[in-house]
């Protein structure tokens, strides 16, 4: 019974590899339980962005990897997401309804502006929906930097949130498991719940017929138009439902940061970030954007203090130590990009789903 209902809901599509199987496990109840196996802001903080960047990545990938549309426009629906909860929160005292409202409207708004790029872009070639969506996201950054008296301009704008998600609320008197539940820990909650459930609806979205028909026209456009299908109205609703769904995970990462702003939220050092989980996890494969999003996001967060101990530890040593120098980190995370899509050109994802039937042959 509980095998059945677990199936359904991942919509009867879990990995058949074991060892997938077991790091997706190991993922999921280290993000469930966060709060209470890790102290200090850093690390809650890393657990939170991994929520969201899971989803946003899923997201594009339901784009760059089930349809096969290039889009650079992804991170203009995150930021309308997060500017829409930030205005609706805006005010001597932040409300429930106001939070509500504005990411309404920033859902309308990222459903238009997806519509619209859609409906004029996705009739031409792929290269040049890419420009086209390129040309647009970097307005949309422009204007935000710009209108600096709504949204603050390049330095953003911080809000307060409901009480019962601030800092100071406190659920229960007494620790729990050693730890106070107080307003982050409840918030970091509101924020796994809803990526978990809009993890769930993707997996629905990409294993129902209309995720079959998107992987159609990725895989042969022509042939899934000449048996009947519209292929540009699948592409236009495939790019609503992303944009939606990417506005959603601004909204959370918002509502987590407290804080909204250009450089967070709309520049192009996101969208790279995007592009190199898909990459790193497996481009048409959801689990892909929860091992990318974790893996990458671990090594931004923790490399350079890794770098900083092996630093001290060979001062003895001082072509080495120079070598690991901490502000070389950039450096080393290029390489291990580099080697990851050496050692796993399919993503890390595909590498593992692949290997069950070579074993079984």
């Amino acid at each position: 019974m509980l095998t059945h209902v677990f199936k359904r809901l991942l919509s009867n599509s879990a990995p058949h590899s074991k060892t997938l199987k077991l790091v997706l496990l190991a993922i999921f109840l280290g993000l469930a339980s966060a709060p209470f196996i890790t102290s200090g802001a850093r690390p809650l903080n890393t657990a939170a962005t991994i929520c969201v960047y899971i989803i946003l990545v899923g997201s594009y990938d339901l784009l760059l990897g089930y349809t096969g549309i290039v889009s650079f426009a992804h991170t203009m629906f995150f930021g309308i997401g997060a500017y829409g909860v930030a205005f609706g929160l805006q005010g001597e005292q932040a409300t429930w309804s106001g939070l509500l409202v504005g990411l309404f409207l920033a859902i309308l708004l990222a459903f238009a502006l997806a519509f619209i790029i859609g409906l004029f872009a996705l009739r031409v070639r792929a290269i040049f929906y890419s420009m086209i969506t390129l040309a647009v996201a970097s307005s949309f950054s422009v204007l935000a930097s710009q209108l600096s008296d709504w949204t603050g301009g390049e330095d953003g704008k911080t809000f307060s949130v409901p009480e019962l998600l601030s800092s100071s609320f406190e659920l229960f008197a007494e620790p729990i498991l050693g730890r106070h539940v107080d307003g982050k820990v409840i918030c970091y909650y509101l924020v796994f719940i809803c990526a978990l459930l809009l993890f769930l609806l993707m997996l629905r979205i990409v294993h129902s017929p209309f995720g079959r028909t998107l992987q159609a026209l990725r895989e042969n456009d022509f042939r899934a138009e000449a048996i009947g299908y519209k292929t540009v109205y699948y592409r236009i609703a495939a790019n609503c439902i992303a944009a939606v769904i990417a506005c959603l995970a601004g909204a959370l990462m918002a509502l987590w940061l407290k804080y909204v702003g250009p450089k967070t939220m709309l520049s192009f050092e996101v969208m790279t970030d995007i592009l190199l989980i898909v990459v790193i996890g497996g481009m048409g494969s959801l689990y892909g954007s929860v091992i990318g999003a974790t893996l990458f996001l671990i090594l931004q967060n923790y490399l350079k203090n890794l770098m900083a101990q092996a630093n001290e530890s060979l001062v003895d040593l001082p072509l080495l130590a120079q070598i690991f120098h901490p502000d070389r980190w950039l450096f080393w995370l290029g390489i291990l990009f580099v080697l990851s899509v050496y050692f796993f050109p399919s993503g890390i994802v595909g590498k593992l789903n692949r290997a069950r039937p070579r074993k079984e042959a």
